[in-house]
């Protein structure tokens, strides 16, 4: 028989009950103690009830303090400690004088002493009980707010969190939003309606896919691969066969959670990088695997890899003649992102070998999803053949760079 998960409710959760329940154990633990210490000693019983008034007596006044104090707690140090010191003083002299009254009625005939003695004598009892009772009682409130503030700071964090999240989300899509439409465009100029509606309805797909997603939210890489399909129709009407794919995903990293949109960029960075500016285009592989705990993801290109010399971020900022210039978005994008989610428990690399080629690796805590995820493999990329007519926005896809260059 499944056993349901034990969670406890914490015992400040309801500030009332709490202070009930501390009132009742605190002043009953008080009870009982001086009740045995006097019975131990071989005094009478009916002295249990001389006690019992004195502890009702206590509970009474600690709750009149309490009240006190509560309007203490918000004022200046100054005031609240000249305040405190002032209510405990009364407040003993109170507790005590009734405690010696008491025992003057119960040891009537027995003991010789008079009010101000016994008053003296029992003072001691209630400025301990009432001291410690005031202590306890700033104490617990001093460290219930300190929890709250701590709470209010760790919800604020949150929410800069997924702000900041949405934000780098949301500097995505200006970017191939400008490519495609201007791809749209061209395609129109050149009287190209067909492929144009075409690219116009795989985009408006993939912006539909894409804007359900909230921006701080995680997805499977199984969804995720299946919104790289919708972007790679995309492309593939600009650059046919130039754009090549390679999909290895192990069936246990496809059920993994990752940042949604994490890889899009990467992909969009190789064609931009890699496909666009070579006229026999290049590769762009993707594969993902589970390491122990661990979910490892590689996107690579063939292309012509870093330029020039890795520095800063090791963003493509120092292309060839020729070539596109990065807008320092993509990469530092990611590494923000993989920062914010994961903090430093995650693994971002670039490599560019000698010959060309250019490799991104993530490594991000491998955690599953409930639900059951479609397979992205079930539907291989279209490979869209457009009508021969589109020859001339292939050419001019091959002939210059489309994105922006600032």
């Amino acid at each position: 028989m499944a056993m349901l998960p034990f969670r406890p409710t914490p015992f400040f959760a309801n500030k009332n009950r709490a202070f009930w329940n501390l009132q009742l154990a605190g002043w009953g633990g008080a009870f009982l103690l001086r009740a045995s210490a006097a019975i131990a000693n071989g005094q009478p019983w009916d002295l249990v009830a001389v006690i019992l008034v004195a502890t009702i007596t206590g509970f009474s006044i600690s709750l009149v303090l309490s009240v006190i104090y509560r309007q203490l707690i918000s004022k200046q140090p100054l005031v609240t400690w000249t305040a405190t010191v002032l209510a405990l003083v009364v407040a003993v002299t109170i507790y005590a004088s009734i405690d010696a009254w008491v025992q003057g009625i119960y040891y009537a005939g027995i003991r010789e002493t008079t009010f101000a003695q016994r008053f003296i004598g029992l003072s001691y009892i209630p400025l301990t009980l009432l001291g410690g009772w005031s202590a306890l009682y700033y104490a617990i409130n001093y460290f219930l707010t300190v929890e709250e503030q701590a709470d209010r700071l760790e919800r604020l964090e949150a929410q800069a969190t997924s702000a900041q999240l949405a934000m780098l989300r949301y500097q995505l899509n200006p970017h191939f939003l400008f490519n495609t439409l201007n791809s749209i465009s061209t395609l129109v100029l050149l009287k190209q309606t067909e492929p144009a509606n075409a690219m116009l309805s795989r985009l408006s797909a993939f912006l539909r896919h894409t804007l359900i997603m909230e921006p701080g939210s995680q997805v499977t890489l199984a969804q995720e691969v299946e919104t790289l399909q919708l972007y790679l129709d995309i492309e593939r009407m600009r650059f046919e066969e130039r754009l090549r794919t390679d999909f290895k995903i192990d069936d246990a990293a496809r059920d993994a959670l990752l940042p949604s949109m994490l890889l899009q960029p990467l992909v969009e960075n190789a064609v931009k990088y890699a496909v666009s500016p070579q006229e026999e285009g290049a590769r762009i592989s993707l594969s993902a695997r589970v390491r122990g705990h661990r979910l490892q993801i590689k996107v690579e290109d063939t292309g012509p890899g870093l330029a020039g010399p890795r520095q800063g971020d090791m963003l493509r900022s120092h292309g060839a003649p020729g070539q596109p210039m990065s807008t320092g978005v993509g990469l530092a994008n990611i590494r923000n992102r993989l920062a914010q989610a994961y903090g430093p428990n995650h693994r971002f690399e670039t490599r560019s070998g000698a010959g060309g080629g250019f490799t991104v690796l993530i490594e991000i805590p491998y955690e599953t999803a409930t639900a059951e995820t479609p397979d992205p493999e079930a539907a291989p990329p279209t490979q869209s053949a457009l009508p021969a007519k589109q020859t001339p926005a292939a050419s001019l896809a091959r002939g210059r760079s489309m994105e922006p260059n600032a």
